[in-house]
């Protein structure tokens, strides 16, 4: 097994003049699960696809292990891609389909059927190696293209959204085998996603592209609680982080008609008197009356156990959607008026101007204004 680097890595494509990748510093250590997580055309399949070599470096380079694969062809990086689409070969068994890539290298008939076996059991595919893939459910040819990946024994294992071609609930289940699996066979592996509930509940860690820029690398942990700038905090999480501008006040941030209290020196590297505030979902308490932020609220989903209340205020004369975690048996209804205040220390602020963290998070208490 080996170690990824990406030192310095950019691709410029012929005719533009923004980098698709700009400039990318990245190591995944031997063994890790690294999910690179974007929204669409952040360059996140690029960055995969110059590690597999299929798109040029124009920039930089690219190591597996303390091998520089940069200029090295496809064929000999020794990775092993898992795409969107299976690509399977329909005329092939499950078993022909698996062993193909051991043929195609030489590799012995009895050595070839002994992987494959090992493989399928793996994947629980032993009862379907002789069907065709026609035969087969979208998770089983997910399988399949899987365990066409195992056996072949690589360095690094390379996939490029390969849940999103299954329905919801097979994509939950299919998430939890693949981290399985991979922590059994400690392959090296980088797994991209739009998805960022499969790059929380999959990856070691995470790394976050926009527009082509390394944004955040952390642990799920790590970018929940302390994303780096507004971009990563309203992309990680589900729903999303809580995000507007308030004003810097005496002692703290205005939060409605209560004040978040906040160390002065850390709104002293702020940009002008208004910072961006953030809270979670979770980290909101609701009450009936009192100070704070007044919320209308629009709709309630039920969970279950637990809900959401998505509701509406109104700041500097623009509304501002919010929501606000409630349980599921006991909750305001659509049409209320409540007041949300958050938990003083999970309150989140960024720089209004450049959306860059002015803090990690810090105990604080609310107080009347």
């Amino acid at each position: 097994m080996s170690s990824v680097t990406f030192d310095k890595a950019s691709r410029i494509y012929p005719g533009t003049q923004r980098p698709a990748v700009d400039k990318i510093d990245l190591q995944v250590a031997d063994g890790e699960f690294l999910v690179l997580v974007g929204p669409s055309g952040c360059g996140k399949s690029t960055t995969l696809r110059m590690l597999a070599g299929l798109e040029e470096v124009n920039e930089g380079r690219i190591l597996i292990g303390d091998r520089d694969v940069t200029d090295v062809p496809p064929k000999d990086r020794d990775i092993a891609m898992v795409f969107q689409n299976y690509a399977l070969y329909p005329h092939m068994t499950v078993a022909e389909n698996m062993g193909f890539a051991l043929k195609i290298a030489g590799v012995g008939k009895e050595e070839r059927a002994q992987r494959v076996q090992e493989a399928a059991k793996l994947l629980d595919l032993e009862q379907y190696l002789g069907r065709k893939p026609k035969a087969l459910s979208g998770g089983q040819r997910q399988r399949v293209a899987k365990g066409r990946a195992i056996v072949r024994q690589p360095q690094v294992f390379l996939m490029d959204e390969p849940l999103s071609n299954l329905d919801a609930k097979l994509r939950v289940q299919t998430r939890t085998q693949i981290a399985s699996l991979q922590r059994r066979l400690g392959v090296t592996t980088v797994y991209v996603t739009h998805d960022q509930t499969e790059a929380l509940t999959m990856g070691d860690r995470i790394a976050v592209l926009k527009d082509g820029v390394l944004q955040q690398v952390g642990s799920p942990r790590d970018l929940y609680e302390n994303p780096t700038n507004v971009f990563v905090a309203g992309f990680i999480g589900s729903p999303a982080m809580n995000l507007f501008t308030a004003d810097v006040a005496d002692g703290g941030i205005q939060f409605g008609t209560g004040i978040a209290q906040v160390e002065r020196e850390v709104l002293g590297k702020a940009n002008g008197s208004k910072v961006t505030v953030g809270v979670r979902p979770e980290d909101v308490t609701i009450s009936n009356s009192g100070t704070g932020l007044q919320v209308e609220v629009d709709v309630v989903e039920e969970l279950g156990a637990d809900g959401y209340l998505y509701g509406h205020t109104e700041i500097d004369g623009n509304r501002v959607d919010i929501v606000a975690r409630v349980d599921g048996r006991n909750h305001p209804n659509a049409g209320d008026k409540v007041v949300l205040n958050a938990v003083p220390e999970h309150v989140h602020a960024f720089d209004a101007e450049t959306g860059e963290r002015l803090s990690t998070p810090v105990a604080a208490s609310a107080t009347t204004a």
